[in-house]
């Protein structure tokens, strides 16, 4: 994948180009357990773009990793994700 070079606030970022948040350009899935896996992907697209650094993002994975207040604001990011997936589908009522 070919990078871009971003600068802001002072400092230099390498990102890449493009990142699709929503694989494959779809919300559809065939079950609620595969809307919930596409929702934490995408909570981690979400990260990746926003972070793209890899050695950053993971040193700032023992720091969240270890505070609760921080692990609930993640899982909030996954239920918002998934509540936009089950809307998509209907809330699989099919």
């Amino acid at each position: 994948m070919d990078n871009v070079t971003l600068a802001f606030n002072n400092s230099t970022v390498v990102a890449p180009v493009e990142i699709t948040l929503v694989p494959n350009n779809s919300l559809i899935t065939e079950t609620p357990e595969q809307g919930r896996q596409l929702a934490v992907t995408m909570a981690r697209l979400i990260i990746k773009m926003t972070q793209p650094d890899e050695e950053k993002r993971k040193q700032l994975r023992e720091a969240y990793g270890n505070d609760a207040m921080m692990l609930i604001a993640v899982s909030q990011v996954v239920a918002t994700e998934f509540a936009t997936i089950a809307a998509a589908n209907n809330y699989w009522q099919r």
